[in-house]
């Protein structure tokens, strides 16, 4: 069995089927685990969630930022952007399905054998692993609430929530938690998360930020994080015990797949239009 994880898909479905062709990957045998922002940006978007779903047990996914604001779209919350090339799967007879499917998705996974440990964005670096497991949890328990849309999706839109602790009310935990997992990529010295920064690391101008995974971490060197999330920084990091994935596929970079038993990297550059 090998334990294939790859990048921010964001609907790039055709390269997603070829970076698997290069790979062989078998679902009888294979597992594949995906760091989330499954929709948006490329036009595959339906294709990635039926393929994704019915791989069923085969698959192991994490929701990103793009795939909770789809939620957010198809429940008349938000708008949706033209960029994100939506219209087919969001007026396709399937939609209802796939959201429901999504809302069961996790926003944290684990593979327990080799202490590897995947989210979209990263993880705080003053949680260990039982707050990982309890908030990403209670954030599903709530997204699969009949109310989530009122309870949690239309509030979970804030900065304001930006820091952890135990005094925080369960609902702003749960805010907190989305934000870090989703949406982290600089923190300041004392925790707090930014929002705005989203350069390469050598082109940030604040000497106050730095990433998140520069800062002492409770989960390392014991586990392997693996995250998406951060195109700009495409998979360059401090340690080997950290694996970037997004590599821009859908801003015409290419799709990167790690094979986690040897190792190794294979990508697919993203195809051309005709």
């Amino acid at each position: 069995m090998a334990n294939y994880f790859v990048g921010d898909i964001q609907g790039c479905f055709e390269e997603l089927k070829l970076v698997l062709d290069k790979v062989a990957f078998n679902p009888s045998i294979d597992c594949l685990w995906t760091v989330g922002d499954l929709v948006a940006r490329g036009p595959g978007s339906l294709q990635t969630l039926q393929y994704l779903k019915a791989l069923s047990g085969s698959a192991k996914i994490v929701l990103g930022n793009h795939d909770l604001h789809l939620l957010a779209v198809h429940g008349k919350l938000k708008r949706a952007n033209p960029k994100d090339q939506l219209d087919e799967l969001l007026h396709s007879q399937e939609i209802g399905n796939l959201v429901d499917w999504l809302r069961l998705q996790p926003l944290y996974q684990e593979h327990s054998e080799q202490n590897i440990i995947m989210t979209h964005a990263g993880v705080p670096p003053n949680w260990d692993l039982q707050t990982l497991k309890e908030q990403a949890e209670n954030v599903s328990r709530a997204l699969q609430q009949d109310d989530y849309l009122t309870s949690l999706i239309a509030i979970m839109y804030t900065n304001s929530i930006d820091s952890w602790h135990e005094g925080l009310s369960e609902l702003d935990k749960n805010i907190y938690t989305i934000n870090a997992l989703t949406r982290m990529r600089y923190i300041y010295a004392d925790g707090r998360l930014d929002f705005d920064c989203k350069l390469p690391i050598e082109q940030c101008n604040n000497q106050q930020l730095s990433p998140w995974f520069d800062h002492k971490a409770k989960l390392r060197p014991s586990h392997t994080l693996v995250f998406g999330h951060w195109a700009a920084i495409m998979g360059k990091v401090s340690s080997p015990k950290l694996q970037a994935l997004d590599t821009g596929c859908c801003w015409g970079e290419h799709l990167t797949l790690w094979h986690a038993e040897s190792d190794q990297k294979i990508t697919q550059n993203r195809l051309k239009k005709s």
